[in-house]
């Protein structure tokens, strides 16, 4: 319970005041960089980070672990204990400051060299003014995206080393150090360094800059991928391209036509020219390494450029002698492999010129019993699943498909995957389903659509796979309308928690797909007339001589009565259940049930018998958990992902079944509380205030 609250105050702190936006980052394990220096500054120690400490397990767990020959005789030293004047970044980030060490992380390499691309966000993930000057303590920090949340990072300068040089990333000259005080903060926030080993660029770019990553196999591009590219950089999107290496042999060899294998590229323009009268589409690429540059057509001294208007090729600045050239669109599809997008929220980008893509973002879990119901190869969970709308109202106004409809990128991803690599624990296989909201309830996120719509239609789009990667993410062109999303993992029953985040070209309206948590009980009106003559004769012969019923006696009568039957099954009514039952029948306070009260509970258990048999659906009887929301519905309450899962945790057994005996208990439990609350909140606000005394009476209940 205490969980559940913290969870729900750190939501609406992000909401109320940004917790977590690119300008109020979250401090990584409540540490604050600017204290802890000061500390360290007024004390005149160099800080040394209790949360991540210069030890084995810091390093790793099987490949780094103690005993890996990889890390014999590793030592953590600072920069002042491996240069005479250590420097934190000389004349600018460059690419020789990133060179890979016994870490199999080049993904992340590559990720940081595109860093030094773009001083503006390198200096938002780099902050500036750090240095091993007056101000030096033994303290740096850094600031990375976190599955939905911006956090800071504070590292002390140990750094790992051997034999007087640094074991992982290192610079060329030896004496810089901003990429291996990054890489450990990365390696921080992900439990180890050997967590970091093996990965895709498009994590470290989207950890970077907070974006949503699409990769294209260029064997495979579609017919519209240049305006794609095109679109991308107007609105500020940061693109590479690679050419695949079929062996490590390859790394970074260089082609007759002087382009690097397995070394990652920028595409900085894209652009359409006149070659003699004809239309031509040309890119502009970058290597990092500021030279080696690419020989074929289009390049700084071809021919092709003769038949260009020298005021386009002035305007184009075709050859500038800094590892950037020119090719063209039909020459990059044959020559490169893949082409990496990384779309940037709107909160990265400072400049009015460049475009901005629209975003949402939402935090969801799977969690077994409620929300985690698999793909729709199982009709009976898959609905369970978590769901969000999406309004489109508008097309865009350049199609780069030739086609109007809107643009809409989803991506999915899961949280903590490195994180859970010490432990075993394998990625989940994810992938999300769009359908159109029928009619009924367009304009409506206020509703969760059940097996009677999803099933009996067809997904308008879904994810090209479903694959144990950390994100699936793909682009779509759909009509204006209403839609829902429902991301899944493939099986059913599988734990995890996840981030869906969408990008449209145009403003669109989305929100979470819940419903509202109400109750609508109808009561029946019963007086004395309306108690049956045998009914009366049996209550009188079962509740004694003071004609009232109490819990004991209730839990008595009740386990009797559900033991005769064959159809229901029952561990059992709890003396709690009954108490609840009690509190909420008992109109004249005697802490007893009397005759109308007893035959009011009696009509109400006959109710929701007929509700948990027509639920029970293979004739166990039992009910699944999955089936909870849609019977709670039918018994007149309204619930949430959140509260259905804090009932099946309740109320479940360790199988996920509901009992009968349970499936009442928490019934009259939910009926309650609607019931305390709507007493306390005396001007129908849908908000109530406690004192302390107030809570622990009613939470003790």
């Amino acid at each position: 319970m205490a969980n559940v609250a913290a969870e729900l105050a750190r939501r609406k702190a992000r909401d109320k005041d940004g917790t977590g936006s690119r300008n109020n980052a979250v401090p990584f394990n409540q540490q604050n960089f600017e204290q802890l220096q000061k500390e360290c500054l007024k004390s005149g120690s160099l800080f040394c980070d209790p949360t991540f400490p210069a030890d084995w397990d810091s390093l790793g767990y099987n490949q780094l672990g103690r005993y890996s020959s990889k890390t014999i005789g590793t030592e953590w030293k600072r920069p002042t204990e491996l240069s005479s004047d250590p420097q934190f970044i000389v004349d600018g980030a460059k690419r020789t400051d990133i060179c890979q060490g016994v870490l199999g992380d080049c993904w992340l390499l590559a990720a940081i060299a595109s860093l030094t691309l773009d001083p503006q966000i390198l200096n938002r993930v780099v902050p500036p003014r750090q240095n091993f000057g007056s101000q030096y303590a033994g303290i740096f920090h850094f600031q990375l995206w976190q599955y939905g949340q911006w956090m800071d990072v504070v590292v002390d300068d140990r750094l790992p080393s051997r034999d007087g040089k640094l074991l992982f990333v290192h610079s060329a000259e030896g004496g810089e150090f901003w990429s291996a005080l990054l890489e450990k903060a990365y390696a921080k926030v992900n439990s180890s360094y050997e967590a970091l080993s093996g990965g895709s660029s498009i994590e470290g770019f989207e950890d970077f800059t907070g974006g949503i990553s699409e990769s294209y196999d260029l064997k495979k591009a579609p017919p519209f991928l240049f305006n794609v590219v095109r679109k991308a950089l107007k609105l500020g999107s940061l693109l590479g391209c690679s050419i695949d290496i079929s062996s490590l042999y390859e790394t970074e060899a260089i082609t007759g036509q002087k382009l690097v294998k397995g070394h990652a590229y920028s595409i900085t323009a894209a652009q359409q020219v006149l070659h003699y009268g004809s239309p031509v589409q040309l890119l502009r690429i970058r290597n990092p390494w500021g030279q080696v540059e690419w020989t074929g057509a289009w390049s700084d001294t071809s021919k092709e450029w003769d038949g260009v208007d020298p005021e386009e090729k002035k305007k184009l600045d075709h050859s500038a002698d800094d590892g950037e050239f020119w090719m063209s669109y039909t020459d990059f599809l044959h020559q490169f492999s893949r082409l990496d997008i990384c779309n940037l929220t709107p909160d990265t980008l400072s400049s009015d010129v460049i475009g901005r893509w629209n975003f949402s973002e939402f935090e969801g879990d799977w969690r077994v019993g409620s929300t985690a119901g698999g793909c729709r190869n199982y009709p009976a969970t898959f609905c369970s699943n978590s769901q969000f709308f999406i309004r489109l109202d508008d097309e865009d106004d350049e199609p780069d498909d030739g086609e109007n409809g809107c643009t809409v990128i989803i991506g999915l991803m899961q949280r903590d995957a490195r994180r859970e690599k010490r432990f075993g624990r394998d990625l989940n296989t994810i992938g999300f389903s769009i359908y159109q909201v029928p009619d009924e309830f367009k304009g409506r996120s206020d509703v969760h659509l059940g097996p009677d719509v999803l099933l009996r239609r067809n997904a308008v789009a879904r994810s090209q796979n479903f694959i144990n990667l950390r994100e699936v993410c793909d682009r779509f062109k759909l009509p204006p309308g209403d839609y829902v999303i429902v991301p899944s993992t493939f099986d059913p029953h599988r734990k995890g928690s996840f981030i869906l985040r969408v990008f449209t070209e145009k403003q669109a309206h989305t929100s979470p797909m819940e419903e509202n948590v109400n109750a609508d009980i109808q009561e029946p009106d019963v007086g004395q007339k309306d108690v049956d003559p045998h009914f009366k004769h049996l209550f009188v012969q079962i509740s004694g001589s003071d004609s009232e019923i109490s819990a004991f006696e209730l839990q008595q009568i009740l386990d009797r009565v559900v033991a005769q039957r064959s159809d229901v099954r029952t561990d059992g009514f709890s003396l709690q259940t009954c108490r609840d039952i009690i509190s909420l029948l008992d109109i004249d306070g005697s802490t007893k049930l009397g005759l109308l009260e007893f035959h009011r509970l009696w009509k109400k258990i006959q109710k929701y018998l007929e509700i948990f048999k027509s639920h029970d659906s293979d004739g166990s009887g039992t009910m699944s958990s999955h089936e909870m929301r849609a019977a709670l519905n039918e018994a007149g309450f309204q619930v949430n992902s959140s509260l259905i899962h804090q009932i099946v945790v309740r109320f479940s057994d360790q199988s996920f079944s509901v009992d009968f005996d349970c499936f009442i208990g928490c019934l009259i439990r939910l009926e309650l509380l609607f019931k305390m609350f709507r007493t306390l909140d005396k001007k129908n606000q849908g908000k109530i205030e406690l004192d302390l005394q107030q809570w622990v009476c009613l939470a003790i209940n």
